[in-house]
């Protein structure tokens, strides 16, 4: 096997004659990405897990059907996912974990009890965002995205995606004021 990974572009060439070579370098390319992405959105393991496992079957489908990504596939999954994603939060709103932060990477217990809460939070708020607003947080603080590859993951230009940032952080802080007024009381 070669030991190099091949170009994106080459990836997807191979990937579209179903070879399962390429098919597993792509997955252990993007799926922990995928993973992370989903586990900041979910906050649930078992279902940052189901959503990365749907992303690839979802690709291998495509693939099957002639169709899929030419071009920018790591957008592509992204795109997979977060519908997916949208998706799961239209059935029902998925359970948080209490150990997303353990005691040990804490420092304690209440340094990891507050940090899940903080997380929660966040999350929360992030929830309120549009889908976009969403996607352009996470992808660019939290993905390490740069805008060119969100706009490719949203399908539009660069100044929309700078301005749903701008927007999106603006709306994320009123969020975050109001439940933090909340808790106070």
């Amino acid at each position: 096997m070669n030991a190099q990974i091949p170009s994106e572009t080459e990836l997807l060439r191979l990937a579209h004659r179903l070879d399962s070579i390429a098919l597993a370098q792509i997955y252990d390319l993007y799926s922990p990405d995928i993973y992370r992405y989903a586990m900041r959105l979910l906050g649930n393991a078992a279902l940052a897990e189901d959503c990365v496992s749907e992303t690839f079957s979802r690709l291998l489908q495509a693939l099957a059907a002639g169709k899929g990504p030419r071009e920018y596939l790591r957008a592509y999954l992204y795109r997979i996912a977060h519908n997916w994603i949208t998706d799961q939060y239209r059935r029902e709103r998925p359970t948080e974990e209490l150990n997303e932060t353990l005691p040990s990477e804490a420092g304690s217990l209440e340094d990891a009890t507050d940090q899940n809460i903080q997380h929660a939070r966040l999350r929360r708020a992030i929830h309120k965002l549009t889908p976009d607003q969403q996607q352009v947080i996470v992808l660019k603080f939290w993905q390490d995205c740069e805008n060119e590859e969100i706009a490719r993951t949203l399908g539009k230009p660069v100044g929309a995606i700078k301005s749903l940032q701008h927007r999106a952080l603006s709306t994320l802080q009123r969020h975050l004021q109001e439940s933090g007024k909340h808790e106070r009381k």
